[in-house]
């Protein structure tokens, strides 16, 4: 699988990069533009929509190496999550056009997730530390619905400025490559590398200062993949149930999980309209306070890292996994939250 993966690596790399250049000129001259907003933290007409390269190049390469070595019920798991996945990107790359109503995108995300439970299935159970096995039954049906939308808007939210939803993607991917190559599963494995090196080639245009931006058709795409890729894991060729995958797939993303997550318990908290455009994410919040993008998107990225890193010392299939390795997310919520509070106050001390 080592050939293969290096093979994929090396030509999807720059051929994103090349997509990605050649888009931006295309937007340039069809004027598909973000414009500077209140909730935008760019200053300047920026072209947007560019993630439309990440899934173009993720999904071709996917089935281009699955036309060769796919076998059993890995078909029917890539054809669902490519049609979730296409639906997605089609409704997203409308909305960066023209802005769409929020129900028709959450419709559309809905669907997705109808597709993927059709197709993929759901999580029976889940593998928690320090509370072992828990079965869910039906009840599962419910939850991976609501992390697969949970995810793909968690990730739409969370870029909003230079870098730092690419950068995720990179670090993301890298990690669910390594996983699928250690478990022997090329799906996951090759579609993490895919998400990764497309990413990294949209990166060269998008790492601060920015001269394109994603769009929700790129931030909603890599949400939902990476919420299919803990479903994909264990699943296939022999259609096991890896409780432990979903605890792995929130490793993989846990800063862009905890900060929306934090986020909208602290407006519901102050009966804030939650679907109201705001600047209160922690990475917004860090901005407004002085801080640059580049450093915010740096911050952001070292502290992904973790994820990767506790995920290669989490065993997916043990009732309680690794136990002392997850206590340590917890406590970098915690310092995330308390280094944004300290350069609030500080901020409001000097003013």
């Amino acid at each position: 699988m080592t050939p293969l993966l290096f093979g994929i690596a090396l030509v999807s790399l720059p051929f994103s990069y090349l997509c990605v250049g050649r888009y931006r000129l295309w937007a340039e001259k069809r004027r598909i533009l973000d414009l500077p907003n209140e909730r935008g933290a760019h200053t300047r007409p920026v072209p947007r929509g560019g993630g439309i390269a990440i899934a173009i190049v993720s999904l071709l390469g996917v089935w281009s190496v699955f036309s060769r070595v796919a076998v059993g019920n890995a078909w029917r798991a890539l054809l669902a999550y490519t049609l979730g996945a296409v639906l997605i990107a089609i409704i997203s790359w409308l909305d960066d056009l023209r802005s769409l109503p929020s129900p028709v995108r959450l419709a559309a995300h809905s669907l997705g997730a109808g597709i993927a439970l059709a197709g993929v299935g759901y999580w029976s159970g889940l593998n928690l530390p320090l509370f072992g096995s828990v079965p869910l039954g039906r009840f599962g049906i419910v939850v991976t619905f609501v992390w697969i939308v949970g995810l793909t808007n968690a990730y739409n939210f969370m870029d909003g400025i230079d870098g730092i939803a690419g950068a995720q993607a990179v670090i993301a991917g890298l990690g669910w490559a390594l996983l699928g190559w250690h478990g022997h599963e090329t799906l996951v494995a090759a579609l993490g590398v895919l998400l990764a090196t497309s990413s990294l080639g949209f990166l060269g245009y998008n790492w601060p200062p920015a001269r394109l931006f994603m769009g929700d058709v790129g931030s909603a795409f890599l949400g939902y993949s990476f919420a299919l890729l803990p479903l994909l894991y264990g699943r296939i060729p022999g259609g096991g149930d890896s409780g432990g995958a979903p605890l792995l797939g929130a490793l993989l993303v846990w800063p862009f999980l905890f900060d929306t997550t934090f986020t909208l318990l602290r407006r519901l908290s102050r009966r804030e309209n939650v679907f109201s455009a705001h600047k209160t994410h922690l990475y917004q919040r860090l901005v407004s306070v002085g801080r640059s993008q580049r450093s915010v998107t740096m911050l952001y990225s070292v502290l992904a890292l973790t994820g990767p890193a506790l995920g290669a010392v989490w065993s997916p299939d043990s009732a309680s996994g690794n136990v002392p390795g997850s206590l340590i997310v917890p406590l970098l919520c915690f310092g995330l939250w308390a280094y944004v509070r300290s350069r609030e106050q500080k901020g409001w001390l000097n003013s």
